[in-house]
């Protein structure tokens, strides 16, 4: 199923990642105590974060993470990933993390888990993530770098 004006658009595989990924926060909040923020998560595997799930645990998750996508990748017949080279996206992931240190959380924590227990500054972060993206998008269009 494509979309028009959306030729490699995939909703129907769109919809299962978002039902996954909102059975695995759920699943981690009930079973755990603890909500599935990967900036968290990482911070507590490499020994900065706080307090909650234990560093093994956070170490099971952060591993799983990059399994699950090399599972996809091989069932899926490959990813070719040609729109930026490996020490772009290093340097992309440093600041990333930097700004999920400055922001109390990422995109993952506040957007999926944050947002859905009402939490005020969640919903604030989110909606400054989004209101970024879209003015991103918006003058890279009016730039000529025709992003979407």
């Amino acid at each position: 199923m494509t979309l028009a004006g959306f030729p490699e658009a995939a909703p129907l595989a769109g919809l299962a990642g978002v039902v996954l990924i909102g059975l695995a926060a759920a699943l981690m909040l009930l079973s755990l105590g603890r909500i599935a923020g990967v900036s968290g998560l990482a911070s507590k595997a490499v020994g900065l974060g706080g307090s909650g799930i234990g560093r093994s645990s956070a170490w099971m998750f952060v591993i799983g993470l990059p399994l699950g996508a090399l599972v996809v990748m091989l069932m899926s017949g490959g990813v070719e990933a040609s729109f930026a080279n490996p020490v772009t996206l290093a340097i992309a992931g440093l600041v990333v993390g930097v700004g999920t240190r400055l922001g109390s959380g990422c995109t993952s924590g506040h957007g999926v888990c944050g947002v859905s227990r009402l939490s005020a500054r969640s919903i604030v972060a989110t909606v400054t993530f989004m209101a970024t993206g879209i003015a991103t998008v918006a003058v890279m269009n009016a730039l000529g770098l025709e992003v979407l």
